[in-house]
């Protein structure tokens, strides 16, 4: 008998370009904790969680504080400016289409990225928030996922440890060579484009 088919996404330059929201986010904080930081240079790296982004450039006992400061500024500062990427409602729709459900499997705070879903309409079924890396790789399987699509090679990491089939988008920080290593099953340039098999209604 068929699985049915449930194709995990990551958010962050899977789904959305968060860069102008994020760096907003970023200059506004380090005004607030009289913090230069450097801004351009974050927002090439994101992806990893906010804790690893900020450790390097904030104290570390002023690092929590930071981070419940960067989320609380973000709603008003990050959601609205924030696009969606090409390809994005169309690879959730092909899912649909197929008879499938969508998992969002994120790094960010749960509230805003349902903030983003929201604002851009993104056709998701459940929201799984504040995981990374092979940690993501439990929530995938929770949800019975057998795709997992991701910009980061530690999204790679996550399907690997779910066992499950891994698409690279090269929208966000991955890149054909960074993700070589992780060896995903599929590198695409967008989500616009759909491995082939990938909306199969059998398990791989």
């Amino acid at each position: 008998m068929p699985v049915p088919l449930v194709v995990g996404f990551d958010l962050d330059m899977t789904l959305i370009d968060t860069v102008p929201g994020f760096a907003a986010t970023l200059e506004a904080l380090g005004a607030e904790l009289g913090v230069d930081l450097p801004v351009a240079e974050l927002t090439e790296k994101l992806g990893p969680p906010l804790d690893v982004i900020l450790g390097p450039h904030v104290p570390a006992d002023r690092l929590a504080e930071a981070g419940d400061r960067f989320r609380a500024l973000y709603p008003e500062l990050a959601v609205t400016s924030v696009p969606v990427l090409p390809g994005a409602h169309e690879a959730l729709a092909a899912v649909r289409r197929h008879g499938g459900r969508t998992l969002l499997v994120t790094g960010k705070y749960a509230p805003n990225a349902q903030r983003h879903v929201d604002h851009l309409g993104l056709d998701v079924d459940h929201l799984e928030g504040w995981v990374w890396g092979v940690l993501k790789g439990k929530a995938l399987q929770e949800h019975g996922a057998q795709v997992y699509v991701g910009d980061h090679v530690h999204d790679v990491e996550g399907a690997h440890a779910a066992g499950i089939t891994s698409v690279s988008v090269l929208t966000g920080a991955a890149t054909r060579p960074s993700c070589a290593p992780r060896a995903p099953t599929w590198c695409s340039p967008t989500c616009a484009r759909s491995p082939p098999g990938w909306t199969s209604t059998s398990s791989p």
